[in-house]
């Protein structure tokens, strides 16, 4: 049986350490397809006028491919390169709970995450994405320092 991890990105050196883990725990499980994961925050909750929604949906498509060129892509070209069964996917939503969608849709038995740095007082009054994932995913999750 496959084994299946999910390795969220974020474009920076976090979450390149998450995959560089990744890789190497693929290649003690052997069998295990890597699916790489880029969540762009989005709300839904937006007030707006039909104007505004029709650019913030044409906003999204392009936010969607961009991430898909420059972060997504590349890792994947990259894993399958190494010889890794590896796809990607991009989607937009809270990034602790797309990442929990994800693992579960796909019937994943880990979510591997760099550490964040983030700081300041939203995060003390709100949590990191990061922690919000620890605390709530349906699978474990690995946090990469």
């Amino acid at each position: 049986m496959t084994v299946k991890l999910v390795i969220g990105l974020d474009g920076a050196e976090t979450g390149n350490r998450a995959l560089a883990f990744a890789k190497d725990l693929g290649k003690k499980i052997g069998d295990c397809e890597l699916i790489v994961a880029y969540v762009i925050e989005w709300s839904p909750f937006t007030f707006q006028t039909p104007e505004e929604n029709a650019q913030r949906h044409k906003r999204r498509e392009e936010e969607l491919k961009l991430a898909t060129d420059r972060i997504v892509a590349p890792a994947v070209a990259a894993l399958e390169a190494e010889g890794f069964a590896a796809r990607g996917i991009v989607r937009h939503g809270d990034v602790a709970d797309t990442l929990s969608k994800i693992s579960t849709e796909n019937g994943a038995g880990q979510i591997i995450v760099g550490r964040t740095s983030e700081s300041g007082f939203a995060t003390r009054l709100f949590g990191s994405s990061t922690s919000n994932l620890v605390m709530n995913a349906d699978v474990p999750v690995t946090v990469v320092g």
